[in-house]
This record gives structure tokens, C-alpha cells and sequence, in this order.
């Protein structure tokens, strides 16, 4: 089959799903190898970034979507339907960002990063699809891990996990993923430091009084 009509083939695919659509599927449907069906793709993207035109070929982990361009945005909306778009507060981000530096993180260690409560939080997300359960964790009490979906990479433009900016305050492990106890470790010798330059400044200030 030529080129041509391959591309025509899984333009017209993802058009008619409306969704992310899996390599996969589309090694099923076209009958060509992952390797063959990836090329083509990233020729396809390539070609909808150079050309004068509205839509464009995003990439979401293992899956490809069709979506109109973000700078197009002005002119499509009045003309959408008007679904209801995430409303979420400062803590609801700071408890998504943290889910998605961690992945398979449970709520206890999201509330011993934040020092508050993260119900409310994860449920909202929940309810908006960005974040999904991710099985239950071998700790005690077998506690339910979540992490991000791929709605949020969509929402936030990124093919995957490893194109979230770096975190240089927190230490990462292997898997990139924080430290949750040296993290708290590191706050409780800032707060002993802090707690040490107090105590030296108060005896200065009664010596000097003396």
C-alpha cells in the first residue's frame, strides 16, 4: 500500500475516534509493524506542524490524537459546545503535581508532602479525570496508589511523564519518584536549624540587656 494512502487511511481513523488512538490499533487495523507505523507518524506530525493548517497530530504515551492547534483556540471555542472545564483551586494543582512526580503515590504520602488532609483534593481530580486509581499497595492496610491519566498529559500537552520539568528542590529516587522520607527529614533540620539560630539570638539579645 502506498504512503499516501496509509496516511490517508490513519488520518481518517483518528478523526473518526475522537480519542487517543493506540499504536496498537493501528498495527491491528493497517497490518504493518510498530517500527513501519511510527515512521509514518512522525512524518504525518511533522507535515501538520509545517503546513498552514488547524489541526495537529499529538502524541499521548503509546497513543495519537487529532486535535485542533492551541493557538486556534479563540476562534473554536464560540463555536463548541460549552463543557464543563476543571476548576481546580491552588491545593487541588499542588496535590495533582505531586501525583504526577509520583506515580502510585497514596493519599497518606501526598498529606505528609502537603501537611494537610488530600480527600477533597484527590476526589475533585478524580471526578475530572485526571488522575486514576493505580492499585492497591503492598503497605499496611493494602491503601489505594493513584497517578495521573492520560487526560492530564493531553490537558497539559505532554506525551508522557519524562517531559514534566525537573524538581530540583526535592530529591527524586530511580524511578523518579520523591523521597518522601528524606524530604520530611530534610524539613525537620531546617526546623531544627531555625529553631538553633533563635535560641543563639535570644541569649545574645539577654546578654546585651545585661
Amino acid at each position: 500500500m502506498e504512503i499516501e494512502k496509509i496516511k490517508s487511511i490513519i488520518e481518517a481513523m483518528l478523526f473518526a475516534a475522537g480519542r487517543p488512538v493506540t499504536i496498537q490499533e493501528l498495527v491491528l487495523n493497517l497490518e504493518l509493524s510498530k517500527e513501519e507505523l511510527e515512521k509514518i507518524i512522525e512524518s504525518m506530525r511533522e507535515e501538520y506542524k509545517s503546513g498552514n493548517r488547524g489541526i495537529e497530530l499529538i502524541k499521548i504515551d503509546e497513543s495519537y490524537q487529532l486535535c485542533t492547534k492551541k493557538d486556534l483556540y479563540e476562534y473554536v471555542y464560540p463555536v463548541i459546545d460549552k463543557r464543563a472545564k476543571p476548576n481546580l483551586s491552588n491545593a487541588a494543582l499542588e496535590t495533582l503535581a505531586i501525583i504526577a512526580y509520583n506515580p502510585k503515590i497514596t493519599r497518606a504520602e501526598i498529606e505528609a508532602i502537603r501537611g494537610v488532609s488530600a480527600d477533597g483534593c484527590i476526589y475533585k481530580l478524580l471526578e475530572y479525570g485526571l488522575i486514576e486509581e493505580a492499585g492497591k499497595t503492598d503497605l499496611p492496610g493494602k491503601p489505594m496508589a493513584y497517578r495521573t491519566s492520560k487526560d492530564f498529559l493531553r490537558m497539559f500537552g505532554y506525551s508522557s511523564l519524562n517531559d514534566l520539568p525537573e524538581l530540583p528542590r526535592f530529591k527524586l529516587d530511580a524511578n523518579k519518584q520523591i523521597v518522601i522520607d528524606d524530604l520530611l527529614e530534610e524539613q525537620e533540620n531546617a526546623n531544627n536549624e531555625v529553631e538553633e539560630v533563635t535560641s543563639v539570638s535570644e541569649e545574645e539579645n539577654i546578654k546585651d540587656e545585661n
